[in-house]
């Protein structure tokens, strides 16, 4: 029944013209939606207040403050515009990827304290999330 259900809807996409989406795009919709939702509910925690300080809260093991709850809005965001297409999905998974990669080496030796709350789980998400990013802007954009 399911197998129906899919060969049926995928013929429909390719009937009506578009296409199955690229590993990229998925990549880039889920991060996308997943730090949209972690940077709202980084306020509920944060509220607005001491927007770049070292407030010392948390969202699960991560320290958060007003600032990077933007960050991940804005980062989020992107992700989420760039899944349109296989294409932007490479190009802002490349950007992404590095830019995490970057913040990840920048928080190991400490250039961010004191702008944003980085922890070392921040600094190991930072790893992971831009790691993938890459992944998926190269050898995983492959359909």
């Amino acid at each position: 029944m399911w197998a129906d259900i899919v060969t049926r809807e995928r013929g429909s996409m390719a009937a009506s013209g578009s296409s199955v989406r690229a590993p990229g795009q998925t990549f880039a919709l889920v991060f996308g939606v997943v730090y949209l939702i972690i940077g709202v509910v980084g306020f509920l925690v944060t509220g607005f207040d001491d927007f770049a300080a070292d407030t010392g809260e948390k969202l699960i093991l991560f320290e958060i403050n007003p600032l990077h709850n933007i960050v991940h809005i804005l980062i989020g965001a992107m992700w989420v515009a760039g899944a349109r297409t296989a294409e932007s999905a490479k190009q802002v998974n490349m950007i992404i990827g590095v830019a995490y990669l970057l913040v990840a080496l920048l928080g190991i030796f400490g250039v961010l304290d004191g702008l944003i709350n980085n922890n070392g789980a921040d600094v190991g998400l930072h790893l992971v999330s831009g790691a993938a990013a890459l992944y998926f802007a190269t050898a995983g954009s492959r359909t």
